[in-house]
């Protein structure tokens, strides 16, 4: 019965927006604790946490033998993670990332969707095109870990002289709370994720949707309910940071880590539609990302509506 898919639906939302908010916790107090900036936690642990659902979508596409879908998850969700995970957080509160230097991860970004689009002319998607994919990610990760090092000195005596500083952190947190708060919301946004998105992909073919719809739009979605609800949490708590390195991490772990391994289990066929429409709006919505990263331009709710108001054009032209 339908009934019982539309529950499921809403008992995984609801664990979606509690593991969000657990995650956030954990992870702000993380930076706090170990003197690295909140933008670095969300690249990496943040980031990889709210990545799960699409790894497991997408492997679990390829052993069903529904590699499409895998693809589709991929390019889908980074589309979405920008326009409406982005821009309903903007509408809700505001994000002002002012302060946030992003600019070295904002390339890494687009880096890792140029390379993507090359491979996916080159495709389908190999094993050699997933090393190459792996490989890039490690160098990031590198990356990441090299600028959390240069950036920790410096943090621990910001906290030091102003432990208030970051908003909602607490300083007293014990470890055990810490790492609670990190395992709960990594487990629950998988779980809340995969519930939401089984139980709606059942929802749309009953109604008769197509499979490539369902990854490029209702499995996107779906599997971006976790950076959405992270954002959400970020936004309201007034982390910027972790708000705009969540979405910019998740990103590139969407490119370079699912579409890397899952191309190791098994070949993904590259559809033509991806190669003249879907990827290069995926291209187009980073690059909007321009003048708020090199201008400090303010997320502001006509900025969210707009963003929102395209996203939803391009569902439209895709489910047409």
């Amino acid at each position: 019965m339908l009934i019982d898919d539309f529950l499921l639906a809403g008992l995984g939302l609801v664990i979606l927006l509690l593991a969000g908010d657990t995650l956030v916790r954990g992870a702000v107090n993380l930076s706090l604790r170990l003197g690295i900036p909140a933008l670095i936690v969300s690249l990496t642990i943040v980031a990889f946490g709210t990545s799960a659902p699409e790894l497991l979508i997408s492997v679990s596409a390829i052993s069903d033998g529904v590699p499409g879908l895998a693809l589709g998850n991929v390019v889908g969700s980074n589309t979405a993670n920008i326009l409406m995970v982005l821009g309903i957080p903007a509408v809700l509160s505001g994000l002002d990332t002012r302060d946030v230097d992003s600019r070295r991860n904002f390339l890494i970004m687009i880096g890792a969707s140029l390379l993507f689009v090359a491979l996916a002319f080159m495709g389908p998607f190999r094993w050699w095109h997933g090393l190459i994919l792996l490989t890039g990610l490690a160098l990031m990760l590198g990356e990441s870990a090299w600028a959390a090092r240069c950036h920790r000195r410096d943090t621990v005596n910001d906290i030091a002289d102003d432990p208030d500083e970051v908003e909602g952190a607490d300083p007293s947190m014990p470890w055990w709370q810490i790492i609670v708060f990190l395992v709960l919301g990594l487990i629950g946004l998988p779980l809340g994720a995969d519930l939401l998105v089984e139980s709606s992909v059942v929802i749309a073919r009953a109604y008769g949707v197509s499979e490539t719809a369902i990854g490029l739009t209702l499995v996107a979605v779906g599997t971006s309910l976790p950076e959405l609800a992270t954002t959400v949490m970020a936004a309201l708590r007034r982390h910027g940071a972790v708000a705009l390195g969540n979405v910019v991490g998740s990103n590139i772990f969407n490119l370079l880590g699912i579409i890397g391994v899952a191309s190791l289990i098994g070949p993904i066929p590259v559809d033509p539609e991806f190669l003249t429409f879907d990827l290069w709006i995926m291209l187009a919505c980073s690059l909007l990302l321009i003048p708020f990263v090199y201008f400090r331009w303010v997320f502001g709710r006509i900025v969210g509506l707009a963003f929102i108001a395209l996203y939803v054009l391009y569902v439209v032209q895709v489910l047409s």
